[in-house]
């Protein structure tokens, strides 16, 4: 394998509306965002994934684009995000933009002339036809919007703000690559792409994922954009196993560097339900089945895995998984110990490495995110009780990854000096950046530790995945590379469970308990977790 800088990398999320904001409106900005490098410095991240700072009308958070090329005022100005990159590269911090090209807003340039003059030929940028057929909006409801002025409907797979452009025509793609181009030549690291895997659909067969051309189309974008350039590339590809993660990371594809699989994040879900009938625990024994699978399944030489508990569309991993009660801050670092120990790169959500947890929401007043919004009048209307609705948005509402970094116990928790945009998470005067950097046994410095490995110890990117046997609820694993072995052991639960079989340790590498004692008692306490080189 030809290593490449992100081999060894680790990617941060920053959601810019909740990261920082710098002049006082309650919403997070550039200048936010670049006033906070040193901090990611510290924590010794390689790039920071950046979600969209585009114009956008924001109906989805800024996943709604009307300009390409142009910064939402609300988070500054053209020059605030070449400063963030210049800036960046000064710490040796990469800047990945967040590629939406399945659609855009409504009040794109684009659309607004192919709604107002059938004939141009915007008109065949987007998806039109005569009659819906059945298919099912993500957000809600069909994803065929009827434009009384055209008489015909438009898709729609996300918000009705938010048409499907259409792959098939030639135009559009060398407009979307002209673009790419465009932020490539201001210095940036790469691009995370959203719901990537929609491009190739096929509408009139009720084909969104996985179509037939998303391959063709993506090697074409490739070649006409970053395919010479040494850039990260990660799709967000919801129905992807090993084998069509192959297909997009394998080098000798010239696609991607590597897809997000989402497979483990379906345990946060009841098995046959939709996604708001959350599971109650977490099934262990599954998760290490489906770990298992994408650690070996998906060979260094064919492809390569991305790591990540969180995003900006998911609930707080040590709320979901974790306990953020007794056990939040030994959780949080078992969680971390377990994912950034395996092969991949990994990605961490911003707020994770202090362990920030779900919000208390109250009412529905509380919620912003148009997802919760949208199901919890269609749930209501079934009869389904507020309360019961109110528990699932407590839950997996995305509004829960959203609520501002809290920074300092200060007002609004340093975020602001005006009204947040969105509720600042109660627990803020302990759980903050300043608590966790004073106390030298923080979740900070074990993230810190776990980032400083992955650049050091070339083990981490190259050795071998082993599955060790153990208790249900204990994840053990080994990373072996010729005759040197790596144990990592962590106990999910916060029960006591049995220690697996360990033999002859040479040193501990990093834990978050007293290893000598928990190999002395053949026991581990909950939620121990630690990873040791074995002699």
């Amino acid at each position: 394998m030809e290593q490449k800088w992100w081999h060894n990398a680790v990617i941060y999320q920053v959601y810019p509306k909740s990261f920082k904001d710098s002049n006082g409106d309650g919403i997070g900005d550039l200048k936010g965002i670049t006033s906070k490098l040193d901090y990611l410095e510290k924590l010794g991240i390689t790039a920071i994934w950046l979600s969209p700072v585009y114009k956008s009308p924001m109906d989805d958070n800024g996943y709604d684009i009307s300009d390409y090329e142009g910064i939402a005022s609300i988070f500054g100005t053209m020059e605030d995000m070449e400063e963030l990159i210049a800036e960046g590269h000064k710490r040796k911090i990469k800047i990945i933009m967040d590629l939406v090209v399945n659609h855009t807003s409504d009040e794109h340039a684009w659309f607004i002339e192919a709604r107002e003059n059938p004939d141009s030929p915007k008109r065949d940028f987007y998806i039109w036809r005569d009659e819906p057929n059945g298919i099912i909006s993500a957000f809600s409801g069909s994803a065929w919007e009827f434009d009384e002025a055209s008489g015909q409907y438009y898709l729609h797979n996300f918000s009705k703000k938010q048409p499907d452009l259409n792959w098939e025509n030639e135009e559009l793609r060398h407009q979307i690559y002209d673009m790419m181009n465009f932020w490539i030549d201001k210095g940036i690291g790469g691009f995370r792409m959203d719901v990537i895997d929609m491009i190739g659909k096929i509408p009139d067969q009720e084909i969104i994922s996985n179509g037939p051309m998303l391959h063709p189309y993506l090697k074409e974008m490739n070649r006409a954009t970053f395919g010479d350039k040494d850039l990260l590339t990660v799709g967000e590809t919801w129905g992807a196993t090993p084998e069509i993660a192959k297909q997009y990371s394998n080098p000798k594809n010239q696609e991607l560097s590597m897809v997000f699989q989402f497979e483990h994040i379906g345990l946060q879900y009841q098995p046959g339900q939709p996604k708001w009938y959350y599971a109650k625990e977490l099934d262990v024994p599954k998760l290490k089945e489906i770990f298992t699978k994408w650690q070996t399944e998906l060979g260094t030489e064919e492809g390569w895995n991305s790591l990540f508990w969180n995003n900006h569309d998911l609930p707080r991993i040590v709320s979901t998984w974790g306990d953020d009660g007794d056990y939040r801050v030994k959780s949080a670092k078992a969680l971390a110990i377990l994912l950034h120990l395996m092969k991949g790169t990994p990605y961490i959500y911003q707020g994770e490495e202090i362990g920030m947890t779900n919000y208390p929401f109250e009412t529905l007043e509380d919620v912003e995110d148009i997802e919760s919004i949208n199901y919890a009048h269609e749930a209501l209307e079934k009869g389904l009780p507020l309360e019961v609705i109110m528990d699932q948005i407590r839950h997996i509402g995305r509004d829960n990854a959203r609520t501002p970094m809290q920074w300092n116990h200060e007002a609004e928790a340093g975020f602001t000096t005006g009204r947040p945009w969105l509720a600042v998470n109660p627990n803020y005067k302990e759980i903050n950046v300043e608590a966790a950097l004073a106390d030298p046994d923080s979740i900070f410095y074990t993230y810190q530790a776990l980032i400083a490995l992955r650049k050091e110890q070339p083990w981490l990117v190259t050795a071998h995945y082993e599955l060790v046997d153990a208790a249900d609820k204990v994840f053990a694993y080994k990373r072996v590379e010729g005759e040197q072995a790596y144990l990592v052991v962590v106990n999910l639960s916060s029960q006591e469970q049995e220690l697996p079989l360990v033999n002859g340790v040479e040193k501990v590498i990093i834990a978050n308990t007293k290893v000598e004692q928990v190999l002395e008692f053949g026991k581990l306490a909950p939620w121990d977790a630690f990873c040791v080189k074995l002699a």
